[in-house]
């Protein structure tokens, strides 16, 4: 609960005693004893404590400090009673009233019923005072105390539940009250305030509040910052600094799994509400996106403390609200090992995924790309990969896959141009076999041929524009309206289709399968939306391609890589299917490769002007899964 949170509850809380304890008026005769009560509970709940002593029998400055030190050592955030009865017998009366604590630090009401006995005093109705005015159960000598203990923060973990995290060293700046005399508490936190930039007032509280014989966390410093404020740390009088092992670090894909960093005043301040010291906070990745469900569960207890023999009595527990368990991804590390190894010394990105089901097994790229803004995310142009999907325009426009097609240098369609690098000289290659090689001369060729409607709607069926439901930003392709030859010659071309490597892994799954399937990461939670555990999971139906049109394109991806460009992707074990295309995206020249070994579909996007350059870094993949079994 935020600080505004608080003060609004507590002005409301104060408003609710004052129109309810005067219906109390017509229970006595006298009107002073319920006078006491109201003036007594009134001056507690709005932290008039004078006013509330002067209502009691006991020594003012006593009273008052105890009222205090209460709302202190619980860190409450307000107060709020309501009287239920009071009971006279001669000279004495018993009040009984509820009372509600908001604990604030987002921790639940505390709730209990107390008792207020009263007796006259020169004629005038007190509060006969003692520590059980404050609660039954607190005695001379003992104080409140409020003890949280946050659950560690959960793994993320790949699809054979090993985590994808590894040990990394926080540091832990740490006090035990006990320890700090007089005013020592309050200096040690103005000192680590200025600091660490974290609020003093909150700071100082924390400590308040805890047990006071046992270490209190008050910050928490990755390995970076600690360096830099180490000597003024140890320069504060009473700061215990110790090391604390959580596993934070990520491992590969580092950008999907995400960072996570201690709690710094700035994260503090995002999160909504106060966070304790080893609290942890995802910055990226599937940590950031599921945060609330990895951190946060809590089991917190009111206490009361004896500070002669330390003896500690529960007075109420919370259970966890809400229960944290780990995030379950469909990553696999051998998958990705191979693919992290295959695009050493590379500049470009892989994407993995199981071609039955959907599921990414893997997500690489080099240093110039991100996994998640690029390999799942990212928008560049298809080139002659596109091919895939017009395969089916092509049959129903009853072009046959044997069918001459020449493959010039250059061809304009519509007024636009189009040219092929290393086009075959003397020969009228078929339509297989510029399929095999990507010639986009004669690709393009077939615009007057193919209905621009039917290669939309062939798209579609390999998911270009489905709405995909993942946690993290991803980009299912999109392609602009096909009014004329020309625009239709552009997009068999792939030059007005922009794709993902994601998306189009998925295309050569659905090839590989016979049925395009949308993408899946987190199997568990179901959720389509990270921050709610409520709602389902919403995805794509899977849709099932025609027969004839996987059959040709098993055949002519097959033969991509017997006899085409994408010879280099041949592996040992099953059959290689794919092709190679070339591309361009802001003057780089990009080199893809889409295609499938086994039930492992793959597509490839190389920074790089040799148009083999992606099907050389499929091949090592499918090699080191090879080596690896």
């Amino acid at each position: 609960m935020t600080v505004r949170g608080r003060a609004r509850r507590a002005a409301s809380a104060a408003l609710a005693l004052a129109v309810t304890a005067p219906m109390l008026s017509a229970c006595f005769e006298e009107p002073s004893a319920h006078e006491a009560v109201r003036d007594f509970l009134i001056g507690w709940q709005t932290g008039d404590y004078a006013a509330a002593a002067r209502r009691t029998d006991g020594d003012e400055k006593v009273v008052s400090k105890a009222l205090e030190d209460a709302k202190l050592q619980l860190d409450a955030a307000s107060f709020r009673f309501d009287v239920k009865s009071m009971r006279r017998a001669a000279d004495e009366v018993e009040a009984d009233f509820d009372a509600e604590v908001d604990l604030g630090e987002n921790n639940p009401l505390w709730e209990y019923e107390g008792k207020l006995p009263l007796h006259l005093v020169d004629g005038s109705w007190k509060v006969r005072w003692s520590p059980s005015v404050l609660h039954p159960q607190l005695r001379e000598g003992q104080r409140f105390a409020v003890k949280v203990t946050p659950e560690g923060r959960q793994p993320i973990l790949d699809r054979n539940r090993d985590p994808l995290q590894e040990k990394a060293v926080l540091h832990v700046a740490s006090v035990v009250p006990a320890n700090l005399k007089n005013d020592e508490a309050d200096r040690l936190c103005q000192r680590l305030s200025k600091i660490t930039g974290f609020p003093h007032d909150r700071l100082l509280s924390r400590i308040r509040s805890a047990q006071p014989n046992l270490q209190v966390p008050l910050v928490t410093f990755g390995r970076t910052k600690f360096g830099q404020l180490r000597a003024q740390l140890e320069a504060i009088p009473g700061i215990i600094l110790s090391e604390q092992e959580q596993s934070v670090a990520p491992a590969s894909p580092t950008q999907i799994v995400g960072t996570v960093t201690a709690v710094t005043p700035e994260t503090e301040q995002q999160l909504g509400g106060p966070q304790r010291a080893g609290d942890t906070v995802g910055r990226a990745g599937l940590q950031k996106a599921y945060q609330e469900h990895l951190t946060g569960s809590t089991d917190t207890r009111v206490i009361t403390v004896d500070l002669k023999t330390l003896k500690v009595t529960e007075l109420k527990k919370w259970r966890p609200d809400r229960s944290t368990s780990p995030v379950q991804t469909t990553l696999d590390r051998a998958h990705q090992k191979a693919a992290d190894s295959a695009l050493l010394g590379g500049s470009g990105m892989m994407v993995a995924v199981q071609a039955s089901t959907g599921d990414i097994l893997a997500v690489s790229s080099s240093n110039e790309y991100n996994q998640e803004k690029h390999a799942l995310a990212g928008r560049f142009p298809a080139g002659t990969a596109f091919s895939i999907m017009s395969v089916e325009g092509m049959l129903k426009a009853r072009i046959s896959p044997k069918q001459k097609l020449a493959c010039p240098a250059d061809r304009s369609v519509g007024g636009v141009p189009f040219h092929q690098e290393g086009a075959p000289v003397g020969v009228t290659p078929t339509l297989q076999a510029n399929f095999a090689t990507g010639c986009v001369t004669a690709l393009a060729s077939l615009a007057r041929r193919i209905d621009g409607s039917e290669l939309a709607s062939a798209a579609a069926k390999f998911g270009i524009g489905a709405p995909w439901a993942l946690p993290l930003k991803g980009f299912s392709g999109s392609m602009r309206p096909l009014k004329n030859d020309a625009a239709t010659a552009k997009a068999l071309a792939g030059q007005n289709v922009l794709v993902s490597p994601l998306s189009m892994a998925l295309v050569a799954g659905a090839v590989a399968s016979g049925t395009w399937r949308p993408p899946v990461l987190v199997t568990d939670p179901r959720t389509s939306d990270p921050t709610t555990e409520t709602e389902p999971y919403k995805a794509p139906d899977p849709i099932k391609l025609d027969d004839k049109t996987v059959d040709t394109l098993r055949t002519f991806m097959r033969s991509g890589v017997t006899a085409g460009s994408a010879r280099a992707a041949a592996a040992p074990g099953d059959p290689v299917h794919g092709i190679t295309a070339a591309a361009s995206q802001n003057r780089k020249p990009l080199a893809w490769f889409v295609g499938w070994q086994g039930d492992v579909a793959v597509a490839v996007l190389m920074q790089s002007p040799d148009p083999g350059a992606g099907a050389a870094a499929a091949g090592r993949f499918f090699q080191g899964l090879h080596a690896g079994l």
